[in-house]
């Protein structure tokens, strides 16, 4: 596990002198982030430098458009999921309010403070400054008079789309979790606290924990899915309910309920991380109790023989 590294004040900046960096934000560290970390290595590799994941606290978008945003996973998730990635280090810097009003060539200077690194990865589409006002020409332009190799890489998957948080956000909104998880290189996971729900499931028959999840972290459509989930360091077969529930829709708002197979025992309080595997069917109203239940007991069904 790499180590983590607040660049801020008094941080060393002679941290960078030779090393190989690969420099973005990383939401949901997907296949087109885990390649550019790869070049990072490779380069590191050849150069005998350090690798390192070059990422801020936040992403800008919390700071530009936190309305809209709808955010693969929280930033501590992601910096230790970079630091997982088999990079040397991660270098963190402070998205200020400051910082991100620099031009782009103040950008450059406070980030590096006169050490450039031996190389630098980037996506193509790579935007830095106030405004993104920066282009990857400027970059390669600076990194020529800094003595720092600028390599931008075409994110692309088999099918020459681009990988990129915005296309797996898209397809997570339409509930293609098998397609978004192939991007991801893993399952999409959600994580939050068990807290006091509706009470309708254990009327029913089957118990379900709501999970407190904030609206940024929720880019999942609504639907019925089936999932793994995480609680106390055992994993659980789960049905999952994502959004509204029809049914009840006078007294519910929006939900992840998750009915833990073959679970016994008190989870209010309790972190639970539910991995997606599979989507099962829409979010849809009933006529009657008794075809909900019998619809909630085919998808438990479903669940238990297929994962």
């Amino acid at each position: 596990m790499a180590e983590i590294y607040e660049v801020e004040e008094g941080f060393d900046h002679a941290f960078f002198a030779g090393t190989s960096c690969a420099f973005g934000v990383f939401d949901g560290v997907h296949a087109g982030h885990r390649y550019l970390l790869a070049q990072a290595c490779e380069t590191a590799g050849r150069s005998g430098g350090k690798s390192v994941a070059l990422t801020f606290d936040i992403d800008p978008d919390e700071a530009f458009h936190p309305d809209r945003l709808k955010k693969l996973m929280t930033n501590g998730e992601r910096l230790a999921m970079l630091a997982s990635t088999g990079v040397d280090a991660v270098a963190v810097l402070p998205f200020t309010p400051a910082f991100a009003a620099l031009s782009p060539e103040a950008f450059l200077e406070a980030t590096f403070d006169g050490t450039a690194p031996a190389y630098l990865h980037v996506g193509c589409d790579f935007r830095f400054g106030a405004r993104a006002a920066g282009t990857v020409g400027e970059l390669e332009a600076w990194g020529a008079g800094a003595g720092c190799a600028v390599a931008a890489h075409d994110l692309k998957s088999a099918d020459g789309a681009p990988v990129t948080a915005t296309r797996i956000r898209l397809l997570l909104a339409e509930g293609d979790i098998g397609e978004a998880n192939r991007l991801l290189e893993r399952p999409y996971f959600m994580t939050g606290t068990v807290e006091p729900g509706r009470g309708e499931g254990a009327d029913l028959g089957f118990r379900t924990a709501n999970l407190a999840v904030p609206d940024q972290l929720r880019p999942l459509g609504d639907g019925v899915y089936a999932a793994y989930a995480h609680v106390d360091g055992a994993r659980y077969k789960a049905a999952v309910n994502v959004g509204v529930a029809a049914t009840f829709a006078d007294r519910a708002t929006a939900t992840c309920e998750v009915h833990l197979l073959d679970f016994a025992g008190d989870l209010y309080g309790k972190p639970v991380k539910v991995e997606f595997l599979h989507w099962l069917r829409p979010m849809r109203k009933f006529d009657d109790v008794d075809e909900l239940i019998a619809t909630v007991k085919g998808n438990i069904q479903w669940v238990r023989e297929n994962l």
